[in-house]
């Protein structure tokens, strides 16, 4: 109440007079327009403030009515979600528990996990597998006596600032080894141990033979006693024997391979090109004869095609082929020239000179190249083909005798240039 207003003038000012508390009317008293204005909001004013109060007071500690059901629907909606995240939680839990426990367990067990000491004793050939993770490969340390237990090592991993890149293949270890002494070992490409053997196109089975002998310590022997038996490999039986199906490239064996699995590996993946080819079956003998003789009579990669076309037309033609390689084999040696008399032996099997249609079987080991050159010659009249320069691999393509003549005179001024070669 302002200095201009007096206890009559405020709205309630009959609260304010004595004969009020006395149940006495107060006088009447009329109120400027101003004066009702500021009364009538001074009321409102209260008006909202109380109610405002009152609200408060209702929702803090009332009961009854309608208010008290909108309460009980608001707490029910938080409880459900409550319930349902815990029970989502508990489920979680008891799944990473299942999955990752013993890796848990180790990792809480700390220092007190079992290792040993030191980098061991003694020998120890460890194998990993393609695709072997860290805790198979801490099993499998442990249950070779390696390590003294699984977790020492699958512990030492996780700690690692970056996870190890493990290497399939046969590792040299020791018994009873720390499981740090384990990882070092692991990761020393030093203790790889493995035989790796690279079989160039164009090689003899007795070739593969002698180097997959002289790689792996195992005795020769034993490759010739699995080749023997080709036909129990998936070679033709019909085959003279298990050349062609040796294929070349560079493999990687283990210790504790056997020569039969050695073999066998071989001639899987011959059947692997063969069918990525698309040679069927019972076309592979074929084939491989074929491509065999291309390995062998071709000067360069480039010329296996045309060196296809050439024996093709001539089969086509029903000429004989007339290879001198064919005839080399058959002899038994490596001599690129052949004799008049090679020439004329039909105790030869692969006597082209003598025998119509491709050789009696593979007189060579064969790659993809020559594989394709079979399947893909190239188009052309060619009857004749010889390689003029043996350094080089020149070869002269002829379609009449009498330039496939020329080309020979070139041979021939080549070995004469050459008599240390045989």
């Amino acid at each position: 109440m302002t200095e201009r207003q007096t206890p009559a003038d405020h709205p309630f000012a009959e609260f304010f007079r004595p004969d009020a508390a006395q149940g006495t009317r107060p006088a009447t008293t009329t109120p400027s327009r101003r004066d009702s204005r500021r009364a009538d909001s001074r009321a409102t004013q209260h008006r909202s403030s109380s109610s405002g109060r009152s609200g408060h007071g209702g929702r803090s500690g009332g009961s009854g009515g309608t208010g008290g059901g909108r309460r009980k629907r608001r707490w029910l909606v938080p409880t459900i979600t409550i319930v349902v995240i815990v029970g989502l939680l508990t489920g979680a839990g008891v799944f990473l528990f299942n999955t990752f426990g013993a890796q848990v367990q180790s990792l809480l067990a700390g220092n007190q996990v079992e290792d040993y000491e030191g980098s061991g004793t003694g020998e120890v050939m460890f194998v990993i597998n393609d695709g072997d993770v860290g805790e198979t490969i801490g099993d499998n340390l442990a249950a070779q006596g390696i390590v003294k237990s699984s977790a020492a090592f699958y512990q030492l991993l996780l700690a690692q600032s970056e996870a190890p890149v493990f290497q399939a293949g046969t590792f040299k270890l020791a018994e009873q080894m720390s499981a740090q002494s384990a990882l070092d070992a692991l990761m020393n490409s030093e203790n790889k141990v493995d035989y790796t053997v690279t079989i160039p196109e164009g090689s003899s089975a007795a070739g593969i033979y002698q180097e997959l002998a002289d790689v792996t310590g195992l005795p020769i022997e034993e490759f010739q006693a699995v080749g023997a038996n080709y036909a129990a490999l998936g070679v033709p039986a019909e085959a003279p024997s298990i050349e062609g199906f040796l294929f070349p490239a560079t493999y990687v064996f283990q210790p504790g391979q056997t020569a039969a699995d050695m073999i066998t590996t071989m001639v899987q993946r011959t059947f692997q090109s063969l069918d990525a080819a698309g040679v069927a079956p019972e076309d592979r003998l074929r084939v491989i004869t074929f491509a065999a003789l291309i390995q062998k009579e071709a000067g360069s990669v480039e010329d296996m095609a045309k060196v296809a076309r050439v024996f093709q037309n001539r089969l086509d033609d029903g000429w004989n082929l007339e290879s001198d390689a064919t005839i080399a084999y058959g002899a038994g040696h490596s001599r690129v020239e052949t004799t008049q008399a090679e020439r004329e032996d039909p105790s030869n099997i692969y006597n082209t000179y003598l025998y119509p249609g491709l050789p009696a079987g593979p007189i060579s080991n064969p790659g993809d190249d020559a594989i394709n050159a079979v399947l893909h010659p190239a188009d052309g009249p060619w009857m004749f083909f010889v390689t003029v320069d043996l350094d080089t691999g020149e070869t002269v393509f002829s379609e009449t005798v009498d330039e496939h003549a020329a080309a020979v005179e070139r041979l021939q001024e080549w070995w004469a240039a050459h008599p240390e070669i045989e």
